[in-house]
Protein backbone atom coordinates (compact mmCIF):
# COMPACT_ATOMS: atom_id res chain seq x y z
CA UNK A 1 0.00 0.00 0.00
CA UNK A 2 1.16 3.94 -0.63
CA UNK A 3 0.43 4.46 2.95
CA UNK A 4 3.00 1.53 4.28
CA UNK A 5 6.00 2.80 1.53
CA UNK A 6 5.14 6.46 2.17
CA UNK A 7 4.41 6.39 5.96
CA UNK A 8 2.62 9.35 7.43
CA UNK A 9 3.71 13.18 7.77
CA UNK A 10 3.13 15.51 10.64
CA UNK A 11 0.20 17.11 9.22
CA UNK A 12 -1.33 13.44 8.73
CA UNK A 13 -1.02 12.67 11.88
CA UNK A 14 -2.77 15.83 12.70
CA UNK A 15 -5.60 15.17 10.27
CA UNK A 16 -6.46 11.73 11.65
CA UNK A 17 -6.27 13.04 15.25
CA UNK A 18 -8.73 15.82 14.15
CA UNK A 19 -11.22 13.28 12.16
CA UNK A 20 -11.28 11.01 15.21
CA UNK A 21 -11.47 13.84 17.79
CA UNK A 22 -14.62 14.96 15.92
CA UNK A 23 -16.52 11.67 15.97
CA UNK A 24 -15.96 11.66 19.64
CA UNK A 25 -16.74 15.33 20.49
CA UNK A 26 -20.22 13.99 18.43
CA UNK A 27 -20.44 11.67 20.37
CA UNK A 28 -19.96 14.01 23.85
CA UNK A 29 -22.57 16.76 22.85
CA UNK A 30 -25.68 14.30 21.30
CA UNK A 31 -25.11 11.60 24.26
CA UNK A 32 -28.68 12.66 25.87
CA UNK A 33 -30.16 12.17 22.59
CA UNK A 34 -29.14 8.62 22.16
CA UNK A 35 -25.55 8.77 20.47
CA UNK A 36 -24.41 5.21 20.50
CA UNK A 37 -21.73 4.39 23.02
CA UNK A 38 -19.47 3.41 20.52
CA UNK A 39 -19.35 6.34 18.94
CA UNK A 40 -16.67 7.17 21.70
CA UNK A 41 -14.14 4.43 20.91
CA UNK A 42 -13.04 6.69 17.91
CA UNK A 43 -11.49 9.18 20.43
CA UNK A 44 -9.41 7.12 22.56
CA UNK A 45 -6.41 7.20 20.72
CA UNK A 46 -6.68 11.22 19.89
CA UNK A 47 -4.92 12.36 23.04
CA UNK A 48 -2.28 9.73 22.44
CA UNK A 49 -1.79 10.99 18.80
CA UNK A 50 -1.75 14.51 19.75
CA UNK A 51 1.03 14.14 22.71
CA UNK A 52 3.25 12.05 19.75
CA UNK A 53 2.35 15.33 17.48
CA UNK A 54 3.18 17.66 20.32
CA UNK A 55 6.63 15.87 20.95
CA UNK A 56 7.60 16.06 17.40
CA UNK A 57 6.62 19.71 17.23
CA UNK A 58 8.46 20.66 20.64
CA UNK A 59 11.75 19.29 19.27
CA UNK A 60 11.51 20.71 15.74
CA UNK A 61 10.49 24.33 16.46
CA UNK A 62 12.58 27.12 16.52
CA UNK A 63 11.30 29.57 19.24
CA UNK A 64 10.10 26.89 21.90
CA UNK A 65 9.17 29.79 24.63
CA UNK A 66 6.16 31.24 21.42
CA UNK A 67 5.23 27.24 21.07
CA UNK A 68 4.30 27.42 24.48
CA UNK A 69 2.83 30.67 24.68
CA UNK A 70 0.54 30.00 21.70
CA UNK A 71 -0.95 26.87 23.77
CA UNK A 72 -1.10 28.75 26.90
CA UNK A 73 -3.05 31.44 25.14
CA UNK A 74 -5.16 28.84 23.58
CA UNK A 75 -5.52 26.96 27.11
CA UNK A 76 -6.95 30.60 29.01
CA UNK A 77 -9.16 31.09 25.27
CA UNK A 78 -11.07 27.59 25.73
CA UNK A 79 -11.63 28.15 29.50
CA UNK A 80 -13.10 31.53 28.89
CA UNK A 81 -15.19 29.99 25.66
CA UNK A 82 -16.31 27.02 27.70
CA UNK A 83 -17.27 28.83 30.61
CA UNK A 84 -18.87 31.46 28.50
CA UNK A 85 -21.34 28.63 26.20
CA UNK A 86 -22.59 26.88 29.54
CA UNK A 87 -23.23 30.16 31.00
CA UNK A 88 -25.58 31.55 28.03
CA UNK A 89 -27.53 28.32 26.41
CA UNK A 90 -28.94 25.63 28.72
CA UNK A 91 -27.83 22.61 28.51
CA UNK A 92 -26.87 21.27 31.07
CA UNK A 93 -27.02 17.34 30.21
CA UNK A 94 -23.53 18.03 28.30
CA UNK A 95 -20.59 19.75 30.76
CA UNK A 96 -17.73 21.39 29.06
CA UNK A 97 -14.87 20.26 30.34
CA UNK A 98 -12.44 20.31 26.70
CA UNK A 99 -9.26 21.96 26.70
CA UNK A 100 -6.77 19.97 25.16
CA UNK A 101 -4.65 22.92 24.83
CA UNK A 102 -4.24 22.82 28.97
CA UNK A 103 -2.59 19.01 28.52
CA UNK A 104 -0.24 19.92 25.27
CA UNK A 105 0.43 23.35 27.60
CA UNK A 106 1.71 21.48 30.48
CA UNK A 107 3.19 19.03 28.41
CA UNK A 108 5.47 21.74 27.14
CA UNK A 109 6.47 22.43 30.73
CA UNK A 110 7.41 18.78 31.33
CA UNK A 111 9.58 19.25 28.03
CA UNK A 112 11.25 22.52 28.50
CA UNK A 113 11.80 20.82 32.90
CA UNK A 114 14.01 18.01 31.03
CA UNK A 115 15.99 20.85 28.87
CA UNK A 116 16.95 22.69 31.57
CA UNK A 117 18.05 19.73 33.58
CA UNK A 118 19.70 18.56 30.75
CA UNK A 119 21.29 21.83 30.29
CA UNK A 120 22.46 22.23 33.53
CA UNK A 121 24.16 18.53 33.81
CA UNK A 122 25.72 19.54 30.67
CA UNK A 123 27.31 22.91 31.90
CA UNK A 124 27.67 21.80 35.31
CA UNK A 125 25.85 24.77 36.55
CA UNK A 126 23.12 24.07 39.50
CA UNK A 127 20.00 26.79 38.61
CA UNK A 128 19.15 24.96 35.00
CA UNK A 129 18.56 22.32 37.34
CA UNK A 130 16.65 24.31 39.95
CA UNK A 131 14.53 25.94 37.09
CA UNK A 132 13.66 22.38 35.52
CA UNK A 133 12.95 20.85 38.75
CA UNK A 134 10.33 24.01 39.78
CA UNK A 135 8.65 23.82 36.37
CA UNK A 136 7.92 20.57 36.52
CA UNK A 137 6.36 20.76 39.61
CA UNK A 138 4.44 24.02 39.03
CA UNK A 139 1.24 21.60 37.63
CA UNK A 140 0.82 19.40 40.55
CA UNK A 141 1.80 22.57 42.73
CA UNK A 142 -1.22 24.46 40.93
CA UNK A 143 -3.52 20.93 41.58
CA UNK A 144 -2.98 21.15 45.13
CA UNK A 145 -3.73 24.70 45.67
CA UNK A 146 -6.56 24.97 43.61
CA UNK A 147 -7.43 21.69 45.43
CA UNK A 148 -7.23 23.42 48.99
CA UNK A 149 -9.05 26.47 47.88
CA UNK A 150 -12.08 25.08 46.29
CA UNK A 151 -12.01 22.78 49.33
CA UNK A 152 -12.77 26.06 51.45
CA UNK A 153 -15.99 26.74 52.77
CA UNK A 154 -17.96 29.41 49.97
CA UNK A 155 -14.88 29.07 47.67
CA UNK A 156 -15.63 32.78 45.20
CA UNK A 157 -17.23 31.99 41.98
CA UNK A 158 -15.11 33.97 39.62
CA UNK A 159 -11.81 33.31 41.84
CA UNK A 160 -12.38 29.47 40.81
CA UNK A 161 -13.12 29.96 37.27
CA UNK A 162 -9.98 32.59 37.02
CA UNK A 163 -7.91 29.82 38.54
CA UNK A 164 -9.35 27.02 36.18
CA UNK A 165 -8.38 29.47 33.31
CA UNK A 166 -5.22 30.74 34.76
CA UNK A 167 -3.41 27.52 36.28
CA UNK A 168 -2.19 24.72 34.33
CA UNK A 169 -3.21 22.49 36.88
CA UNK A 170 -2.20 19.14 35.76
CA UNK A 171 -5.09 17.22 37.72
CA UNK A 172 -7.51 19.62 35.95
CA UNK A 173 -6.67 18.29 32.77
CA UNK A 174 -8.43 16.93 30.41
CA UNK A 175 -6.17 13.43 30.82
CA UNK A 176 -5.38 14.46 33.99
CA UNK A 177 -2.19 12.19 34.41
CA UNK A 178 -2.36 10.27 32.00
CA UNK A 179 -0.67 13.76 30.63
CA UNK A 180 2.77 12.30 31.82
CA UNK A 181 3.08 10.16 28.78
CA UNK A 182 4.48 13.74 27.08
CA UNK A 183 7.83 13.71 29.06
CA UNK A 184 8.21 10.01 28.48
CA UNK A 185 7.68 9.66 25.14
CA UNK A 186 10.20 12.88 24.91
CA UNK A 187 12.63 11.64 26.51
CA UNK A 188 12.63 8.98 23.62
CA UNK A 189 12.15 10.74 21.02
CA UNK A 190 14.42 9.41 18.76
CA UNK A 191 13.52 5.81 20.08
CA UNK A 192 9.96 5.26 18.12
CA UNK A 193 10.02 1.87 19.59
CA UNK A 194 10.76 2.33 23.16
CA UNK A 195 7.59 4.97 22.70
CA UNK A 196 5.85 1.92 21.54
CA UNK A 197 6.28 0.02 24.47
CA UNK A 198 5.30 2.83 26.61
CA UNK A 199 2.13 3.61 25.04
CA UNK A 200 1.38 0.15 25.31
CA UNK A 201 2.17 -0.22 28.92
CA UNK A 202 -0.13 2.74 29.56
CA UNK A 203 -3.03 1.22 27.31
CA UNK A 204 -2.46 -1.78 29.52
CA UNK A 205 -2.76 -0.13 32.70
CA UNK A 206 -5.99 1.34 31.40
CA UNK A 207 -7.36 -1.98 30.49
CA UNK A 208 -6.44 -3.12 33.94
CA UNK A 209 -8.76 -0.80 35.50
CA UNK A 210 -11.73 -1.42 33.10
CA UNK A 211 -11.19 1.69 31.19
CA UNK A 212 -12.44 1.99 27.19
CA UNK A 213 -9.20 4.53 27.33
CA UNK A 214 -7.06 1.57 26.88
CA UNK A 215 -8.02 1.92 23.15
CA UNK A 216 -5.41 4.14 23.03
CA UNK A 217 -2.98 1.84 21.62
CA UNK A 218 -4.89 2.16 18.37
CA UNK A 219 -2.61 4.91 18.25
CA UNK A 220 0.17 3.42 17.63
CA UNK A 221 -0.77 2.42 13.98
CA UNK A 222 -0.03 5.91 12.47
CA UNK A 223 2.39 6.62 15.03
CA UNK A 224 4.18 3.84 14.07
CA UNK A 225 3.70 4.81 10.25
CA UNK A 226 5.25 8.32 11.05
CA UNK A 227 8.06 9.12 8.50
CA UNK A 228 9.73 12.39 10.14
CA UNK A 229 8.24 14.67 7.77
CA UNK A 230 6.30 18.34 8.50
CA UNK A 231 3.74 17.89 5.49
CA UNK A 232 1.59 20.50 4.77
CA UNK A 233 1.24 23.08 7.48
CA UNK A 234 -1.99 22.84 9.44
CA UNK A 235 -1.21 25.11 13.30
CA UNK A 236 -3.41 27.78 12.73
CA UNK A 237 -5.91 26.01 11.47
CA UNK A 238 -5.91 23.64 14.51
CA UNK A 239 -6.08 26.57 16.93
CA UNK A 240 -9.50 27.80 15.15
CA UNK A 241 -10.89 24.64 14.39
CA UNK A 242 -10.89 23.09 17.86
CA UNK A 243 -12.40 26.15 20.21
CA UNK A 244 -14.93 26.27 16.96
CA UNK A 245 -16.10 22.73 16.41
CA UNK A 246 -16.64 22.80 20.13
CA UNK A 247 -18.75 25.56 19.99
CA UNK A 248 -20.84 24.74 17.10
CA UNK A 249 -21.60 21.15 18.17
CA UNK A 250 -22.22 22.45 21.49
CA UNK A 251 -24.86 25.03 20.10
CA UNK A 252 -26.24 22.05 17.81
CA UNK A 253 -26.67 19.99 20.18
CA UNK A 254 -28.78 22.15 22.36
CA UNK A 255 -31.34 23.56 20.12
CA UNK A 256 -32.11 20.03 19.34
CA UNK A 257 -32.51 18.97 22.76
CA UNK A 258 -34.45 21.59 23.28
CA UNK A 259 -36.93 21.06 20.35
Amino acid sequence: MKILKQGLSTFDLKVIGITLMVIDHIHQMFVPMGAPGWLDWFGRPVATIFFFVSVVGFSHTHNKFQYMLRLYLGMVFMAVMTTALQDWVSYDQVVLMNNIFRDLFIGTMFMYAIDEVRKGFKTQHLMPVVTGVLVFLLPFICSVVMGMYMGTINPNLMVVRAMLALLPGILIAENSVMVLLIPLLYLFKDKKWIQAGLIALVAIGYFALGSTQWMMIFALLPIMLYNGQKGRSLKSFFYIFYPAHIAVLYLLAAVIYHH
